[in-house]
């Protein structure tokens, strides 16, 4: 599948970068309504929580091809225009998420050695109130956001990593189905978000089996 039958890159290009409460856009449907559900057949099973890194992970051609598209030069391109930085010469990684507890979702930040996060859900239409990423005003109230983003199949959501980009989502348990890009400051701390990646699904693999 050619990457313009994958991504929706007009809709990328048409959506307006929004600064309440922090720089960020969503894309609902930036994967194609066409290729969702080949690519959900591709994903990988996970059936325990926390982020994977693709090399942890077994997983079909569909899943491969889209894993390539988000992080070739012209996602960065896209991305970078959006919230005008030069992010094709910056390194990337991409992780993988497939299950939820209920301590997931508390509110946070990403650490500053990102420089932007980009989340694309891969579920069937959302109906549970737990799960919808918030965009938070403060540290410490989950109910002053400026935006909820169900992780319906295909959705998009790309923030600029800040000290005061707060997101969080109320509990939920079970499937929960996202990948996490993230363009990253420099390859030390690529390596260094690597290496704790694999030694977390390392440890999540004893653990739970």
């Amino acid at each position: 599948m050619e990457l313009s039958m994958m991504l929706d890159f007009p809709a990328l290009e048409a959506a307006a970068l929004q600064h309440d409460p922090f720089d960020h856009l969503i894309v609902p449907g930036f994967l194609k309504p066409d290729a969702v559900a080949d690519i959900e057949a591709a994903f990988p099973a996970i059936d325990r929580p926390g982020s994977f890194p693709l090399k942890s992970l077994s997983y079909g051609d569909a899943f491969r091809r889209l894993s390539e598209a988000l992080q070739g030069p012209e996602m960065a391109k896209a991305m970078g225009d959006k919230f005008d930085m030069d992010l094709v010469s910056q390194p990337s990684m991409l992780t993988v998420r497939g299950y939820c507890k209920p301590t997931d979702g508390q509110i946070h930040t990403d650490s500053l050695g990102k420089l932007i996060t980009v989340l694309i859900y891969i579920n069937d239409s959302w109906s549970a109130d737990g799960g919808r990423l918030r965009l938070l005003r403060s540290a410490d109230d989950i109910e002053d956001y400026s935006a909820e983003v169900p992780p319906d199949a295909g959705t998009m959501l790309a923030f600029r990593c800040s000290e005061n980009a707060w997101h969080g989502h109320k509990p939920f348990d079970g499937q929960r189905r996202s990948m996490q890009l993230n363009w990253v400051r420099d390859t030390a701390y690529l390596r260094k978000e690597q290496f704790r990646h694999r030694v977390s699904a390392l440890v999540k693999k004893v653990r739970f089996g």
